[in-house]
Formats: structure tokens, C-alpha cells, sequence
């Protein structure tokens, strides 16, 4: 935990410069150094699953295919997803190079601010749609047999074995949603949510083929190829993440702090997995988890017709996340003989 709780330290310390900077108050750096923990909690929480499966694989791997999974895949995860995906996600959505929108966000904040503002609609409705999809893609799953509270989760399983049910009640909202923007933006609105549909989809299916152990057994066998396997699953698991984030903040440099904090303890995690053998301490983290996803993908489609404050994002996100960290204590306790 050293070099995380480092990096901890570091960050919060830059994200607090970083709202002073930009404010010019106390308040301001209070509010980016708030808004960086929750998405690093946000990112653990989401990631606890990407760190189980690590765990499962990276135990198998020599002690130096081991290390170099914690070492350069590190820099993978936190520069490659954490950085420049949202770069490029703030450069398609706005419409300028991935150069041009980093330029923009250190020397002029103003009109990276503007640019951000006009593809506010497109990022929510892609990043809405995404969300949604993964959070029923988790609830709905027949096999799912543990519940944290199963008079509502007993019926998302159940509508499990209803082919395309989950794709039709996603673009059932944002139907409705779409109806209530209005206009050329309902347009607009419409076409960057079937992107993300369809970005769902193709997603979901090359973790279906890296799951299967089939197709992808013998490639996972070998040090490389099982390195390769994990970077390309971590890669899957950390776009829910990234996308999340734009709900909390559109701000480039506070994204990268926060998931890149959230990123280390991911690997923290997988070593302590490891080590200690065990690969669920919580029984209903995970829960808490996919239910914030749920109420992030709500809070960013209602974005596109009313403001909703990122403290009471982050905060609900916050809450369900350790509403479900006690939970799982408790059960804990009750089961403990």
C-alpha cells in the first residue's frame, strides 16, 4: 500500500491546487478535492470485480510476468484508460484533434470549458446509455444467486430469460427521454446513445470471447500472452469507470487524478487477493457498486433537462457503495461461527 497511498497524497494535494487555481477560493479546492476521492472510491468500488479476476489469473503467471503485469500494467491502466480515453472521448465528442483538446485544457481552461459544455449531450447520452446497459447487464443474469436485496433483484433475474429485454427497457428510456429533449439536440441525443448501445455490445462481446476459455486458453497459458489477456480485460472493466466519471466532472486533469489513485489500489487489491488466497472479502460490495452505476446512468440522462449538483452525484454514488461496505459486515458477523 506504499506507493498508493503516495500517489493519494499527491493527488489530492494537486486536485486541491487545481480547484484553487481555478476558483480562486478555498471552497473551489475543497470541492476538486472532494470530487477527486469519490471518483477514486468510485473506481475501487467498480473495480473490485477487475481485481478479482486479475487475482485469478495473475496467480497462475510466473513471478516475473507477476511483476510486470504490477509494474507496466500499471501505466497502461492509469495512462493509456485513465488519460488519454478521455481525452479522445472529450476530442470526438467536441469535435477537435486529441492534441488540439489538450492544448485547449492547459492553456485556455475558458474555451475547453465552452468545447466540454457543447458536447455535454452527446457525453451523457453516450455515457448514459453504456452505464445502463452494465448495470442490467449485472442485475439481469440468471446464474446471479446471491442477492443484497432480493425482493427487487429476484425480479431483475427473472426477466433474465427474456431475449433482448434488457436492450428494449434501455431504449424504452431513452425514448423517452429523447421525446422529452425535443428538437434537432433529441436527434443528436438519440445517435450518441446507440453509439454507446452499440459500444455496450461489442464490449460485452469480446469479454465473452476472453472468457472463454475455449478460444482463449492457450493464448492465457504463456507469460505474454496472459499479460495481454488482463491488459485487454482490464480495459473492458475500466470503461464503465471511465465513463462514470464524466457524470461527477468534465474537468480532464481531475478524471485522471482520481481514477489513477482509484487504479493503483485495483492492483493493491489483486496482491492482497492474491496473498491472502481469498477472492471475496464483501459479499455485497459489488452490489453497491452496480446500483451507483444505475443511479449514475439516471443522474446523466436527467442531466440533458435539468442541472443536478455533482455533490449529490457523488454522494449517492458514496452512499450506496458503503450502504452495501456495511451490509456485507454484518453479514460477516452473523456468519461468523
Amino acid at each position: 500500500m506504499r506507493w498508493p497511498l503516495i500517489f493519494t497524497g499527491v493527488g489530492l494535494l494537486l486536485a486541491f491546487a487545481i480547484g484553487w487555481k481555478m476558483t480562486g477560493n478555498l471552497a473551489g479546492g475543497f470541492q476538486f478535492f472532494l470530487i477527486a476521492s469519490v471518483l477514486a472510491i468510485l473506481e475501487i468500488s467498480l473495480s473490485f470485480d477487475n481485481a478479482i479476476v486479475n487475482a485469478a489469473k495473475l496467480k497462475t503467471m510466473t513471478p516475473l510476468w507477476q511483476k510486470r503485469f504490477l509494474t507496466w500494467g500499471i501505466l497502461i491502466a492509469v495512462f493509456g484508460m485513465r488519460i488519454l480515453f478521455p481525452l479522445l472521448v472529450v476530442s470526438v465528442a467536441a469535435h477537435v484533434g486529441p492534441l488540439t483538446a489538450l492544448k485547449i485544457a492547459v492553456y485556455e481552461p475558458q474555451l475547453y470549458s465552452v468545447l466540454i459544455h457543447e458536447a455535454h449531450l452527446p457525453i451523457v447520452a453516450f455515457g448514459g446509455t453504456f452505464l445502463m446497459m452494465v448495470a442490467l447487464s449485472y442485475f439481469m443474469d440468471a446464474d446471479k444467486d446471491i442477492h443484497w436485496i432480493p425482493s427487487l433483484e429476484k425480479c431483475f433475474c427473472s426477466c433474465a430469460g427474456l431475449r433482448g429485454f434488457q436492450i428494449g427497457a434501455v431504449v424504452i428510456i431513452v425514448g423517452i427521454f429523447a421525446v422529452a429533449i425535443g428538437g434537432h439536440e433529441a436527434i443528436r441525443f438519440l445517435k450518441a446513445a446507440g453509439f454507446g448501445l452499440a459500444t455496450f455490445v461489442a464490449v460485452e462481446h469480446l469479454g465473452n470471447m476472453l472468457d472463454n476459455k475455449g478460444s482463449t486458453g492457450a493464448v492465457a497459458k504463456g507469460g505474454l500472452g496472459a499479460f495481454l489477456y488482463l491488459e485487454v480485460l482490464d480495459a473492458s472493466f475500466s470503461f464503465d469507470g471511465v465513463i462514470g466519471a464524466f457524470a461527477l466532472t468534465q474537468n480532464l486533469f481531475l478524471i485522471a487524478i482520481g481514477l489513477g489513485i482509484g487504479a493503483l489500489y485495483v492492483r493493491s487489491m489483486t496482491i492482497m487477493l492474491v496473498e491472502r488466497k481469498t477472492l471475496a472479502e464483501f459479499r455485497y460490495l459489488e452490489h453497491g457498486a452496480f446500483y451507483s452505476i444505475l443511479a449514475l446512468s439516471i443522474i446523466m440522462f436527467s442531466q440533458v433537462l435539468v442541472p443536478v449538483p455533482e455533490f449529490i452525484t457523488g454522494t449517492l454514488g458514496a452512499g450506496f457503495i458503503l450502504l452495501s461496505l456495511f451490509a456485507s459486515m454484518r453479514y460477516r458477523r452473523q456468519n461468523a461461527g
